[in-house]
């Protein structure tokens, strides 16, 4: 259920940010929404999180990319950037949060409360989940947020040359994820996470 969460209101937030930049293809293809029917991918969403389930690792997934033209765009390079990080920052907003009730939880509610431990468990999947889907797509390797992040401050040429990268994509995200190298990846902003976890229940303590 966390999963599914982050992964529409990721797509739902490159919908969101298009359109305010002027580009009205993701709302006119019936994308601006929270509705995970529209969202799902039957490989990303469905089969390949089942598959990590079954194979004991990481229920990880995506959706379908949310269209966008950017020649609509108002300010091309800005709204390429912004609507690129729209995603990975929903999911940030998300893991802060779910990490703001888990210390609500842990400091305002008694542990005998009867739905505690179902509560605590599924908040902390929901900050592993958002932190995972931001740093993921903050990778600066095409089709990636990232990458197009670092696209909309490039040259033409530049651009194009980078974009080649993509071919390549598939054995990129295999390799991040049959080797620790993600792990590496991950660890700053678990570790991050935590100490928000930490600073909200400090504050709330």
């Amino acid at each position: 259920m966390s999963q599914i969460v982050g992964i529409v209101f990721h797509e739902f937030a490159h919908a969101w940010m298009a359109n305010r930049f002027g580009d009205t293809t993701a709302r006119h293809s019936g994308r601006l929404t929270l509705n995970p029917a529209v969202h799902y991918d039957l490989i990303g969403t469905v089969i390949f999180p089942l598959v990590g389930a079954v194979l004991g690792g990481t229920m990880f997934g995506w959706a379908k990319p949310v269209p966008v033209d950017t020649r609509r765009f108002k300010n091309v390079r800005s709204g390429m950037f912004w609507v690129s990080f729209a995603g990975p920052g929903a999911n940030l907003i998300l893991m802060t949060l779910s990490a703001f009730l888990v210390a609500l939880l842990y400091t305002k509610v008694p542990q005998t409360f009867s739905y505690y431990t179902i509560f605590f468990d599924m908040l902390q999947k929901s900050i592993m989940i958002n932190v995972l889907l931001a740093v993921f797509n903050l990778i600066p390797f095409p089709p990636l947020d990232g990458s197009k992040m670092v696209t909309a401050m490039l040259d033409y040429n530049a651009a194009r040359k980078y974009e080649e990268l993509e071919r390549y994509s598939f054995l990129f995200v295999i390799i991040l994820l049959m080797t620790p190298i993600l792990n590496y990846v991950m660890a700053p902003a678990v570790l991050a996470s935590n100490v928000i976890v930490s600073l909200f229940v400090t504050l709330l303590g």
